[in-house]
């Protein structure tokens, strides 16, 4: 094309078809040049008006696009190619706004179908697309969806790699579906580009559940939620610590029982851990327990392992005995039960039992 107007430099056809493939190639500040320069010289030219029209609706000015577009339809009625881009431009436009109506009235499901409807209209409108995207991804957040959530935002970034808005909820989908690397690589993305406080505390905050992802998950050893109350964990050490304890496994592999006594200690760990306050609250802040000596290869002082319901009582040799103070320190071994055994962990801990 600049061949051809280097031999016929003041031809508006040529230089029309020229400003065209520029907005085709996603060149719109030099497809708007062309096309005003040649709407200063002839303000009806509808071919001119059709490209201004196009530029912005690939921006995704829609409603200026639309303007341009009932302008050229009115200079030559018969302009195929405008009057198709205002029928898309219009129905985008309202297939967009319902989506919007839909999901602001709470109505996820017809959000996400009316988002999918918008998409299939104009595969070469990419700004709009890339907006579609998102907001679909947005609403199958909602739903829970959230692998087609990290699709949809994917593939609103390879249409915009500018769109931070595409990669801050691919990092909250990533933080929610615990891949906290791939959350962090994105809001480092997001940081390096806006370097907001907002952005910074994001940041900061997917690098720390990255950190506490690597540790031992102490709430999935026991099979509690996060949030679980104090009685919550209590239960569910009891039920776990039941459930692998080494009696129960006595007549397995040497494999199997080697393997069940691991989980049993994990179980005590865990229990050690979230049963205290204090350890429970560094653990939760992403904190090294090891900072205070808390070493939590193995148990410590006050949390050896028992089974039984817990403040009632144990019985050992046909005798009775009632938790209800600390009265002696005992080595490490296996202390029978009739609710199962006690073991000591550590070298040698405090019992919390006295014969009563």
């Amino acid at each position: 094309m600049d061949r051809a107007l280097e031999s016929a430099s003041a031809c508006h056809r040529f230089k029309i078809l020229k400003a065209e493939c520029l907005a085709l190639l996603g060149r719109y500040p030099e497809a708007q040049s062309v096309a005003s320069d040649i709407l200063r010289m002839d303000s009806t030219n509808a071919d001119a008006l059709y490209v201004r029209g196009l530029c912005l609706y690939y921006e995704d000015c829609i409603d200026k696009a639309v303007q341009f577009f009932v302008q050229a339809l009115r200079m030559a009625p018969d302009h195929d190619k405008a009057r198709l881009a205002c029928r898309n431009a219009k129905a985008l436009k309202a297939k967009k706004e319902e989506g919007n109506k839909a999901f602001k009235e709470g109505n996820f499901e017809a959000a996400y179908e009316l988002y999918s409807e918008a998409l299939t209209i104009d595969p070469n409108n990419i700004k709009t697309n890339a907006k579609l995207y998102c907001n679909r991804a947005t609403v199958g957040s909602k739903l829970k969806k959230l692998e087609q959530a990290i699709e949809d935002c994917t593939k609103a970034i390879k249409l915009d790699e500018t769109y931070i808005k595409a990669y801050l909820r691919r990092a909250q989908c990533y933080m929610d579906t615990e891949l906290y690397e791939e959350a962090v690589r994105d809001y480092e993305k997001v940081y390096q580009t806006e370097k907001t406080k907002e952005h910074k505390h994001l940041l900061k905050n997917a690098q720390l559940e990255l950190k506490k992802s690597k540790r031992k998950d102490y709430y999935k050893v026991l099979g509690v939620d996060k949030n679980a109350t104090e009685d919550e964990i209590k239960k569910a050490y009891r039920k776990r610590a039941l459930l692998h304890h080494p009696d129960r496994h006595s007549g397995a592999s040497a494999e199997l029982q080697k393997e069940e006594e691991k989980k049993f200690k994990e179980v005590g760990e865990a229990f050690s851990v979230l049963s205290d306050p204090k350890k429970k609250s560094r653990y939760d802040s992403g904190q090294d327990l090891e900072d205070d000596g808390m070493n939590m290869g193995g148990q410590h002082v006050g949390e050896s392992l028992w089974v039984g319901a817990l403040g009632v009582g144990l019985t050992g040799r046909g005798r009775c005995f009632r938790i209800v103070a600390v009265v002696a320190r005992i080595p490490t071994d296996w202390r029978r039960s009739g609710f199962g055994y006690l073991r000591i962990i550590k070298k040698s801990v405090p019992c919390f039992w006295k014969v009563s």
